[in-house]
């Protein structure tokens, strides 16, 4: 719209731009992605060197495709990996925060990610405990034997979206106790 000034805004799953490691990634590590996509940070950082780059990790909410995934793999249907450790973020916790970010001249990579380090096996049994499902029928494997070829282990330190924004990152543990 004319007269209407437009803000740059990445939001990027931090597996595209992490190859993964035991230490939590700081906002402003340089990206080390394993798949092409994961370039596009880099590539928006480039066309404009004022956007606020968000980087966030597994998405979770009422129907989200994480919490699915979850119920899935108690049912029997899936399997959860038991060596992808994620940061798993409320989406209206997420959005809340994207929205709050475009309303300041934040430039530059941001973690916005759950306090808590979680696998997605560990996600599960979250979701059966908040749920009231028996876990012992849920199915796990690790990432490797399933030959699937993402980092493991990535984690990302949002202190300082903590310290920058007024949203309350709550970390999964919290949002899925009974």
């Amino acid at each position: 719209m004319p007269g209407v000034e437009t803000r740059r805004l990445d939001v990027t799953d931090r597996a595209a731009v992490h190859a993964g490691r035991p230490e939590p990634y700081a906002d402003d590590e340089p990206p080390s992605p394993i798949f092409p996509y994961g370039a596009a940070e880099t590539a928006v950082r480039v066309l404009d060197p004022g956007a606020a780059l968000v980087r966030t990790s597994l998405i979770v909410g009422e129907g989200s495709k994480q919490i699915q995934l979850c119920h899935d793999a108690l049912a029997g249907r899936a399997s959860l990996f038991t060596d992808e450790l994620r940061c798993p973020i409320d989406v209206t916790d997420l959005a809340a925060a994207v929205l709050e970010l475009l309303g300041t001249d934040y430039a530059g990579p941001l973690n916005v990610a759950g306090p808590d380090a979680v696998s997605r096996a560990e996600l599960g049994l979250l979701v059966a405990a908040h749920a009231g499902i028996d876990p012992a029928g849920m199915k796990t494997t690790t990432g490797a034997a399933a030959g699937v070829l993402r980092p493991a282990e990535v984690r990302l330190d949002s202190t300082r979206a903590a310290g920058l924004l007024g949203t309350r990152l709550r970390g999964v543990r919290e949002l899925l106790t009974r």
